[in-house]
């Protein structure tokens, strides 16, 4: 069972003030490799997992940032936590159509 819904945005400092959007995409990439259950929304994305892998997963995702030659980045996180259990689609499902 899935204990918290993590939303992060990430902000890299690239190298040349290039245009963040393909490290975006990048950042979204991890996220999809490690398998966990994400939704992409325009300023952030929402993953679905135990806390201590999201946290890990925002820690690779920073690394990444890294790796392709950022000098800084900045990551906004919000945190939801339920032991008893944490479902994007359950705190959405009568806002839905």
């Amino acid at each position: 069972m899935t204990n918290a819904l993590v939303s992060v945005q990430i902000v890299p400092k690239t190298k040349d003030h290039e245009d963040v959007i393909p490290y975006v995409d990048e950042a979204i990439k991890v996220i999809d490799e490690a398998g966990v259950k994400y939704e992409v929304s325009p300023l952030e994305t929402t993953m679905e997992g135990n806390l201590s892998d999201l946290f890990r997963v925002i820690e690779k995702m920073n690394e990444r940032m890294v790796d392709l030659g950022c000098s800084s980045i900045i990551s906004q996180v919000k945190v939801y936590y339920n032991p008893s259990g944490a479902s994007m689609d359950e705190l959405t499902e009568k806002y839905r159509t």
